[in-house]
């Protein structure tokens, strides 16, 4: 006669719950589950990215560069050094044009450089940094980044700040 457990018991008693303790059902596997809307579940519906949150990376982006003094022309720095002294209100953004479709995205960059630096470095390095920072980001193909310096920063030059208004 050969020893076999009871067809209504388990094996391993030890994993058996005593009796009137709940049992807890394990969740089939992702496998086991029938997939509803088919696909991955990452591709179902759309994302949308506003030109503003392109324009803040690739700002921060450039920003990060050696050699990059400033970021928007003359006008845009003046008005931008009144913004930056209410509080909450800098704009990381000043300076960059961005236009974004669904899966490409241009960009406009308007720079300022410091005096002894080699422009076309500068350039090149903006541009490869904010490619890489916008493609991370995002996910969208940069297809163009568009540098224009506007300006030199020479060493002896006093930053632009406005008179106070109030006295």
């Amino acid at each position: 006669m050969s020893e076999t457990a009871p067809r209504n018991r388990p094996e391993n008693p030890a994993t058996e719950p005593a009796a009137g303790t709940p049992r807890t059902l394990a969740a089939p596997a992702a496998t086991d589950r029938p997939r509803r809307g088919g696909g991955d579940p990452g591709s179902r519906g759309r994302t949308t990215i506003a030109d503003g949150v392109v324009e803040k990376i690739a700002g921060m982006a450039a920003r990060d560069v050696v050699g990059v003094h400033a970021m928007g022309g003359g006008l845009a720095r003046t008005f931008g050094v009144v913004r930056d002294r209410v509080p909450g209100s800098r704009s990381v953004a000043r300076g960059v044009k961005a236009e974004v479709g669904e899966v490409q995205t241009a960009l406009d960059l308007e720079i300022v450089v410091d005096y002894g630096v080699s422009i076309a470095d500068v350039a090149r390095a903006v541009r490869e940094n904010v490619i890489a920072a916008v493609e991370r980001m995002t996910g969208l193909e940069v297809v163009e980044v568009n540098i224009a310096v506007s300006d030199v920063k020479l060493p002896d030059e006093e930053e632009e700040s406005p008179e106070p208004r109030l006295q």
